[in-house]
Parts: C-alpha cells; structure tokens; sequence
C-alpha cells in the first residue's frame, strides 16, 4: 500500500435495484453523501445533495496518484464515481478491504468483520436504523406511498442521522483495514486483483435477444406445466412452484412423504421402483419446471449495459482456495448440458438448433422439453463481437496433476506426460489398471468407468460414500463391499496421495499446538501465526484458517469459517483430505492466475474465468490461436517445477461446453 491512504464511502439513489449489479445500478444514479478520511485524520462528509461543493482537499486527493484510495467493495465506488463524472480513479490506485478479507479466508461484509475484529459496534437496534435509513434514502418509496421519494427535505432529523451513519462507515472500514492480515498482499497477487478490475469493467458480451427469448418461452412453459399440475391434483395445487402444497397432497392422496423437492431428492423418489405414477408425473413436472436457468437469462435481460454484463467475477470469493467465484449470471455454476441421451457432438448440434428455435420462438414446437433446452443453451448467452472471436482454453485435469505433483505421486505424474506426448494411455483405465495389477489394454469400458469414478471421488480421501454417490451420478449402484474393495485398491495404488492426506492433517494439528514452528507436509508448510493457522503453498500464497482449534471432546480440527451452505461465519470442521483438496484447488488457481496477465499482455482480451477454463475475446485472426493460448495458460511457473500442464479449448462466436 502506498504512503498515503484516503478511506472513502458514498450513499446514493437510483430507481434501477442494486441487485440488476452496478452498472446497470450507476444508469442515472446520484451520489448523495461522501464520506472520507485521509490516514488517522478526522471523518468529513461531502453532502452533495446539500449544493456543496467538492472540498478541495478531496478534489486534490482524488487527483493525487500518490494517493492510495481505499473502499470496502471498490468496484462500487469506481464505478460510481466515475459514472456520476466526480473521479475516474484507475484500479492501479485502489485497495479494496472486502477484497483483502476474502484473501486471508474472512467473510467479505463489513458488519461481520466488524463483529470479528471487535470494532465498537452498533447495538442491534442501531443496525437495524441503519438498514432502515438506507431504505429510506436509497431507493423509491413503496409505490402505495403518496410521496415518492425521501430527501434532506422531507425527513430533515434522519438525513442527519444518515450522514452520521455514512461516516461511521468509514471509520469502521479504516479500523478494519489495519486489523486485516497482510500476507497476501503480494505482487503477484496485487497484479491479480488489478486485471481482476479491469476485467469486470471490460465485461462480457451477451445475446440479449436469445436472453429475452428464452425468458419468454421458460415463462411459457411454466404456465403450461402449472396448468398440468393443477389438473393433475383437480386444482389443489396451483403451480409447479407451490412446494409446500405438492408436499402436502402428495402426502394426503398418496401416503408418501417427501423431505422437500430438490432435485436430488426428486431423482431418487422417480427411481423408486413402487412409485404410484399419479406422483411420478407430479415429480416430473416438478423436474422438469425446475431445470430452467431462468434466472441468468433475467440477468441478461436486466443487468447488461450495451450488451454487457460487468463485474460477474469476484476476486477470492470461493472461500479458503482464492479461485474467482460468480457473480450476478453466476458462470461458475451452469449445469452440463443435458438434451436427451444424446452426446458430444450431437449434443451440441442439439443445442445449436434449440438457440435458433428459442431466438424464433418455436422452441415448443421442435423441443419437447423447453427447460431442459434451455439449462442446456446457457452457455451460449455468452458471444464474440462482431469482428472478434471467443477463444476459450481449460487447464486439461489440473487438480488431478495438482494432487499428484503436491503428494510427489511420480508414477502418476509420469502418467500425465506420456498422455500429453501422446505415448500414454488413457488416464481412467490407467487408474483401473494401477488398481487391480491388471494391463492397461485388457481394461474394459465397465472398469474405465470404475476407473474414472475413483479418480473424480477419491483423491480427497474420499470413501465408500464418495465413491458410491459419484457413481450414483452417472445411474450405476454397486454393493458397500465391492466399493470397499474398489477404494482400498485405489489408495494402495495411490499411497503417497494417501500419505499425504495423514501428513497434512499431521502438520496442521501440530502447528496448532506450536504456535511460531513450522510443520511441512512436502511443499506445504503449516504454521500458526497469532490467532491463525496459515498453509504456505509453493506460490508463496497463504491459506488461512481463522482461530483453529482442537476440539477437546472429538479431537478434530476446527477453525472459523463461511460455511458454503448457510453462508454463516462459524466453527467448521477439517481434516487431512478435506486440507489436501483446498491446497490442491489453491495450486490449480495460483497457476491460472499466473498465466492471466502473460494471456492479457499477448493481446487476448479476459472476460471470464469459469473454474479452470479462461474466456478470450480475440481478433479474428489466425494469430490467436487456441494452440497460442493454450502456450501461455501452460508456460508454468519458477515454483511449479516438476508439475505437468496441459490446456485444450476452442474458438468460436458462441460459447459452448466442450
């Protein structure tokens, strides 16, 4: 960080909602208030709405590019202020403090961190008038109000408050940035947020018109579904989406009850070989209703500025590893494909026609299932401008290579170079054959299955359950005892993957124990600095796992964490596999984020990363190549010697899964 710090944060207006994301937000906004500090020097509030104008020593710090600009979530601030036309601030002189708390493993909210770190905190009541008065101030009133939007005027005792609030904004951020670890705040990592800025301002092209389309004929369908199953329950329930009441009646008519209607839970009860059909045509609309990705279409439709959508990356948002997670269209999570039985390029034959159907609004007329059409064309929302060209390349089984290279499986990494030379056979019945002692050419398609399945859930020391689920996945069930046999043959196969779960759980544990020593478990190295117990990975990265513990009743691992399913700041559980897949997953990341700004610098224009994979806008040339990029993704790093990378993708005007 540089010598100088102004700590800032604004309050503003707009009538589009701020979760159409901030660009879309920005369209016509006002900046009412603006809070901010320079260094330990005392809050001062710019009230804009007030006619004031810009203090001079604000106009001068915004204009000093010796200044380092600090907000909590800059994005919004740099976006606003640029579009209201009062600072364009470069990300280069920006330091974000949320963004700095997803880097060491803290929950990104500045409530929380608060609550964490013990700043002077609100009472509940207070927080709570807070929430109140942005509500008031922020954004239109109810519509069955007379007065139709709140100002310093009409509610002259709660703007002051408001005011007060928006400085205490910043004095809680400016306590809570010099609390914040600093580990990671590496060059390279700096380098990484940086591009990170100015891919979410780039933004990535859309087809709003497939987007609009599509909402039009999900919305459709839906109806068509809900009148279907209103008939089939002679009205008592209205709609595909009524839970509650499908619940209920297929609990009342059937004696069948259901613990909810996710689709898992859905899958197995269609599976039942006792099924009544009257419930399994309920389930299966139900199924089918739910398999709609309406909700990025709606993204499309209204979070896009030009036909871009901006800021659908985070920075460090997947908690513990630093990966990239989605934001708004959520492209890290957009189901596989799935029309029919149909496979590979059939598949996407399939799924090309279905785009121009949907865009012509004949879907149901060509597809029988319009949802399953459109999960499976989300993808293709995502299009090159006009004169360029996505060019889109994925790290080939980077977490495999990853694991085998931390635990120094060398059979396995040997493996992985053959098949890259094109000398080596395939990897799963490889697997398969390291198992059961058996030749790699006598593998049958049955045991390259079994071989896959232990590759995709074994590697985290995963077990009878992992195996079995995964298998499950793909429709075959095997018995307990010959998983137990199918597992134990992998770990004995794979014995130094399986040594390095033990010795990682080892080091953990003893770093806990011996704050200030170091513990290695191979390249890892386990320490415990202060209240936290930090994993130094090859990149030189931390991972940090806030106050651990050894719990004194179950002897297990516990730390404070975001825990992935209620999204709560709690004590959550660990253990060697589980330490093994955050490191591995922190490798596979540290490797890609590497290669981004090599991949930027050769003229290949970002604009999303998708767990492992890179998205490109790139001339419609031949000099940019997939080979070309695949080149700069697998060029490696100083300290990921020994490490086998691949990388294969495509080119094209529409993305697709490969």
């Amino acid at each position: 960080m540089r010598a100088h710090h102004l700590f800032l944060d604004i309050e503003t207006y707009s009538e589009t909602p701020i979760v159409h994301g901030v660009a879309r937000y920005a369209i016509g906004a006002e900046v009412m208030l603006l809070a901010y500090a320079l260094d330990d020097e005392a809050v001062q509030v710019w009230d804009l709405v007030a006619g004031e104008p810009m203090p001079h020593d604000l106009r001068a710090l915004m204009a000093d590019a010796a200044v380092t600009v600090v907000a909590h979530n800059y994005l919004f601030e740099q976006t606003l202020l640029r579009e209201t036309g009062i600072a364009d601030i470069p990300v280069e002189r920006w330091h974000c403090t949320l963004a700095q708390a997803l880097q060491h493993g803290l929950p990104g909210g500045l409530e929380r961190l608060c609550a964490i770190f013990k700043v002077a905190e609100d009472d509940a009541k207070q927080a709570a008038d807070s929430r109140r008065l942005i509500h008031l101030f922020c954004r239109p009133l109810p519509k069955n109000m007379k007065l139709r939007r709140a100002t310093r005027h009409t509610h002259p005792q709660d703007w002051e408050k408001f005011k007060r609030y928006c400085a205490s904004d910043v004095t809680a951020m400016r306590v809570v940035a010099r609390k914040l670890p600093t580990w990671n705040l590496q060059q390279a990592e700096r380098e990484a947020f940086e591009l990170d800025g100015r891919i979410n301002v780039r933004g990535v092209l859309l087809d709003v018109e497939l987007a609009r389309a599509t909402v039009a004929a999900t919305e459709a369908e839906q109806a068509r579904l809900s009148a279907r199953t209103a008939d089939a329950t002679q009205g008592e329930v209205q709609s595909t989406r009524q839970v509650s009441a499908l619940l209920g009646h297929i609990a009342e008519h059937y004696d069948l009850t259901l613990p909810d209607l996710r689709a898992g839970t859905v899958e197995k009860a269609l599976a039942a070989a006792d099924l009544p059909a009257e419930v399994g045509e309920l389930l299966l609309l139900r199924a089918q209703a739910s398999r709609s990705s309406a909700a990025k279409y709606a993204v499309a439709v209204n979070a896009t500025v030009n036909g871009r959508l901006h800021g659908a990356l985070q920075f460090c948002g997947a908690a513990r590893t630093g990966r990239w997670a989605g934001r708004q269209f959520q492209p890290q999570n957009m189901p596989r494909p799935r029309i029919g039985d149909l496979r590979d390029e059939a598949l996407q034959a399939a799924i090309t026609f279905g785009i121009e159907a949907l865009k012509a609004g004949c879907a149901d007329l060509v597809v029988d299932n319009v949802m399953e059409l459109a999960a499976a064309a989300v993808r293709g929302l995502v299009i090159a401008p006009p004169g360029r060209k996505l060019v889109v390349c994925d790290l080939s089984n980077i977490e495999g290579r990853a694991l085998a290279w931390l635990a120094d499986e060398e059979w396995k990494l040997q493996a992985f170079r053959e098949f890259d030379a094109g000398t080596g056979p395939d990897l799963y019945k490889l697997a398969y054959a390291r198992s059961f002692n058996k030749r790699v050419e006598e593998v049958d398609k049955s045991e390259r299955f079994i071989g896959k399945v232990q590759e995709l859930a074994l590697g985290y020391q995963g077990a009878v359950g992992a195996f079995g689920s995964m298998a499950a996945l793909y429709g075959v069930t095997l018995p307990e005892d010959e998983i137990l046999r199918i597992v134990t043959a992998w770990r004995k196969a794979n014995s130094r993957i399986a040594g390095l779960w033990r010795a990682v759980e080892t080091a953990a544990r003893s770093a806990v124990l011996n704050p200030g020593e170091d513990f290695a478990a191979g390249v890892l190295v386990f320490d415990r600095h202060g209240a936290w117990l930090r994993c130094r990975l090859p990149s030189g990265r931390f991972l940090c796992y806030p106050s651990p513990m050894l719990n004194s009743d179950t002897g297990k691992l516990t730390y404070m964490g975001v825990d992935p399913y209620t999204k709560q700041f709690k004590r959550l559980a660990t253990y060697g596999g589980k330490l093994v897949e955050n490191a591995t997953q922190a490798v596979a990341r540290d490797i890609l984020a590497r290669s981004m700004p090599r991949i930027e610098r050769a003229g290949f224009a970002i604009v999303l990363t998708v767990h492992d994979e890179v998205l490109t806008e790139a001339p419609a040339s031949t000099d940019f190549s997939v080979a070309r990029l695949a080149s700069l993704m697998t060029e490696g790093e100083p300290w990921s010697s020994g490490l086998p990378l691949a990388a294969a993708g495509f080119e094209a005007d529409r993305y697709r899964k490969e």
